[in-house]
């Protein structure tokens, strides 16, 4: 079976290319793609060849990771569905976390139009809400995980270092359960775009270790692996407080545990997606306390991906959160 993909051939090389899929099998829908969101962190890193999967760090001797189908994440619409799958009719709006496509390194892809899928991997979304909305899922996930992972009272103060899209969606989940947020990011027009009731702090304009953090640090979450303002941060830390990571941090991920425990400092390091957070995440969106949509700075058709990661690479542009549109009926305003 034919269909069309963004492909990494080799380190730091992007195309737009015709790919071959498996024929779908009883367990699988078949479904068309209206949108996937561009994983910048780690489909970064997989394009300049640092990482040979997941969480693995590429080390020589290991497989070299190309050709792939990079991404996790898209939506779209059911064409049809296996012999043996229940849940799912054509025309259903659906997330999927992955796909398969033949003679390509790793499990499958996420930029690839149609999407093959067995129903594990796909999600039914409210028909009220726009698929744009969920194109992100996982990630956003990995935000309300990061936001959920440890506990909190309400009018403690959290503090979230990066302003990405994890950090945004940290922040977003952790003002919703109450607490008194504070962002510290590097780049002031992704911190204008956080919600109100969330502090933002420019760390090139202010030291982080001279804010006021109100009654003491209760949760750090590290979005971004940044080791350093975390152990800049520990004198501001409570005593029983949380430090949640999720940062890629490849072979640098060193702490020292007796740091932690001179404070009672749990740690926690959240990882992946579950069904049951994926479907709370769900929920967030459609009860609109979790925001998406205000979070996309750029759309390219599918076919321009290479722009997209022209844009990624040179960095010569604010973005934050970046669309492939993969069929014109979905399509608002595009980059060409």
């Amino acid at each position: 079976m034919k269909g069309y993909a963004v492909v990494f051939p080799d380190k730091l090389k992007v195309e737009y290319a015709e790919v071959r899929l498996p024929a779908p099998g009883p367990n699988d829908l078949l479904i068309d793609v209206a949108y996937s969101w561009i994983s910048i962190g780690t489909e970064s890193s997989f394009l300049r060849g640092e990482r040979a999967g997941g969480e693995t760090p590429y080390e020589s001797g290991m497989p070299w990771p190309f050709p792939q189908v990079p991404g996790y994440q898209k939506t779209g619409i059911v064409r049809s569905v296996g012999s043996d799958v229940r849940g799912f009719s054509p025309g259903d709006s659906v997330f999927v976390s992955g796909s398969k496509v033949n003679h390509m390194y790793g499990f499958g892809g996420g930029h690839v139009n149609p999407a093959i899928a067995e129903s594990e991997h796909v999600w039914k979304l409210p028909a009220h809400v726009p698929l744009e909305a969920f194109a992100g899922l996982v990630l956003t996930q990995v935000g309300y995980n990061c936001g959920t992972a440890s506990p909190l009272r309400a009018g403690e103060c959290a503090v979230v270092i990066g302003d990405g899209l994890v950090g945004q969606w940290t922040a977003q989940t952790l003002a919703n359960r109450g607490a008194l947020v504070v962002v510290l990011g590097r780049h002031k027009e992704r911190l204008r775009l956080l919600p109100d009731n969330v502090s933002a702090v420019h760390v090139r304009q202010q030291e982080p270790e001279d804010v006021i953090y109100p009654g003491g640090i209760s949760v750090i979450v590290d979005t971004v692996g940044d080791l350093d303002m975390v152990m800049r941060l520990e004198p501001k830390m409570v005593r029983g407080s949380h430090l949640v990571s999720a940062g890629y941090l490849g072979n640098k991920g060193m702490i020292d545990i007796q740091k932690l425990r001179k404070k009672e400092i749990t740690l926690y390091t959240p990882s992946g997606m579950t069904r049951q957070r994926m479907d709370a995440t769900i929920q967030g969106i459609s009860d609109g306390w979790l925001n998406t949509i205000p979070l996309i700075t750029h759309r390219f058709p599918a076919e321009y991906a290479a722009k997209a990661w022209k844009l990624i690479l040179a960095k010569q542009e604010p973005f934050l959160g970046i669309l492939l549109e993969w069929d014109d009926k979905f399509a608002t305003e595009r980059v060409e």
